[in-house]
């Protein structure tokens, strides 16, 4: 208990407005909040500017046996298991603090485990990154929460709305990694006379895009070679140095706190969560009926990283445009969630799960069509800016409309969502290089419609529900 008197002070016993305030303690200064809600931003920025750059590159990079992909599939599997075990007994033994840099650990081994990228470095690497994944962004969420509650109670303000306030900023931070990561990808990947790279090249096109069969690549397509060893671990050792660097800066400057809850926790390992997990998806219609959209939500996400970089960019234009086309779809995406987020408390949900259906909807069909042109470059940001603007749609309304519909009963709700979210991202990664990129899309589209027929559905039950009370 010494640790946590050292930290404690007393709050302000009126608020802003002279209502009284309740009695409490706090183990850190406003100053002291705010500089962790920092800390933790940026250290994400540095391990997420080498994680998600790296994954988008998979399919174009580490194509050979499909170890790639296979290896994001085996990641997601991992993290499945881990969300329903690890978390609480991680954070119960090392708290908040050091169960963040520890969980990084495990994508600095994967960022190394590309230097050699074979299946007996890729799949342990992506093990352990799957096990760590649950834990770090659960002792993220706990902390940011704890601090947000405390700066709330200093303030006089609201907690919901402090706690919304903190994830904004850290999201609109952490989003700029999408930037930074790309960025170094395309610089590093970049084709020049100097590194022996063509920059010009004559390709096959018809056999990109929706017609690209990973069974059956182009044999005279050189935008799909490997680039050349030196670019691949400057590379490597760019994201082993930002994933380090993100380690450092937790460790070093991020402020231990103690959590009421860890004192009350046995740290062993419980099925309760995975019983809780399962009996929900049972006794809910709801539930049920938002799975395939749910499962949409992974397959989107692993498409545009594994099929849209490698079947249109990388085989028309080359690998070192991935970074850049990605960034535009990152940048939008951030933008259109901060937008989106706002917006819905005056719209509802209903526009912009339409908005969702039309443009992923347009975007698909387009993409079956389409034969890509590197001299119409142009398009290929277009597209991906519009994929953003859906995804943004998806990512944020679909926790909004679990938190709205399951507001009693939140934990296994959402660990019904990471379970199907993550499921669309396990098969999605597996298939990758054995299908056509067409039978792909297909996929999507099926899972799309299918996504929003349930999910009308279940406005139109929630609604009558709310109008017979």
């Amino acid at each position: 208990m010494k640790d946590k008197e050292k930290y404690e002070m007393n709050y302000p016993t009126k608020g802003p407005y002279g209502h009284a305030l309740e009695p409490f303690t706090c183990q850190m200064t406003k100053f002291q909040i705010l500089k962790n809600l920092f800390v933790v931003s940026f250290g994400f920025v540095f391990l997420f500017t080498a994680y998600q750059s790296m994954a988008n590159l998979q399919s174009s990079l580490n194509k050979e046996e499909g170890v790639g992909t296979v290896s994001l599939s085996t990641l997601y599997g991992a993290l499945v298991v881990s969300c329903m075990f690890v978390p609480p007994i991680l954070i119960a033994h090392l708290g908040c603090k050091w169960t963040i840099p520890l969980s990084m650990c495990g994508y600095v081994l994967y960022m190394g485990a590309n230097f050699y990228a074979v299946w007996g470095t890729m799949i342990p690497a992506a093990i352990i990154l799957g096990l760590g994944a649950a834990p770090l962004w659960s002792a993220k969420c706990a902390y940011l929460t704890e601090t947000g509650v405390w700066y709330a109670k200093l303030t006089g303000q609201s907690e919901d709305a402090t706690i919304n306030r903190f994830f904004g900023i850290f999201f609109m931070i952490f989003q700029s990694s999408q930037i930074w990561g790309n960025l170094i990808s395309s610089t590093v990947l970049r084709a020049t006379p100097e590194n022996g790279t063509t920059l010009n090249v004559s390709n096959d096109l018809n056999k990109c895009g929706a017609n690209f069969d990973p069974t059956d690549p182009p044999t005279n397509n050189t935008n799909l070679m490997k680039p050349e060893e030196d670019q691949v671990y400057l590379l490597c050792g760019i994201y082993i140095a930002c994933a380090v660097v993100a380690v450092i800066v937790i460790s070093v400057l991020l402020d231990k706190i103690i959590l009421e809850k860890d004192e009350r926790r046995q740290g062993r390992p419980s099925p309760k969560l995975l019983i809780a997990t399962f009996k929900h998806l049972i006794s809910s219609p709801a539930q049920i009926l938002l799975i395939p959209l749910t499962i949409y939500s992974g397959v989107e996400q692993a498409f545009i990283s594994g099929d849209y970089t490698r079947s249109y960019i990388t085989c028309s234009l080359g690998i070192w445009n991935v970074g850049y086309v990605m960034i535009c779809y990152g940048v939008t995406d951030a933008i259109c969630s901060f937008a989106f987020g706002r917006m819905v408390q005056y719209v509802g949900h209903i526009p912009f799960f339409i908005l969702a259906f039309i443009v992923h909807g347009g975007v698909q069909i387009t993409l079956l069509f389409w034969i890509p042109d590197p001299d119409v470059i142009v398009i290929f940001y277009v597209l991906a800016a519009l994929w953003g603007m859906g995804d943004a749609v998806i990512q944020t309304q679909i926790n909004a409309f679990y938190g709205l519909l399951f507001k009693d009963n939140t934990e296994p709700a959402f660990a019904n969502y990471r379970l199907w979210e993550s499921s669309g991202f396990i098969f999605t990664y597996a298939y990758n290089d054995f299908i056509a990129t067409n039978v792909k899309i297909y996929v999507c589209m099926a899972f799309l419609l299918a996504g929003m027929a349930g999910y009308g559905t279940v406005e139109v039950i929630h609604r009558t529900k709310a109008v017979r009370k």
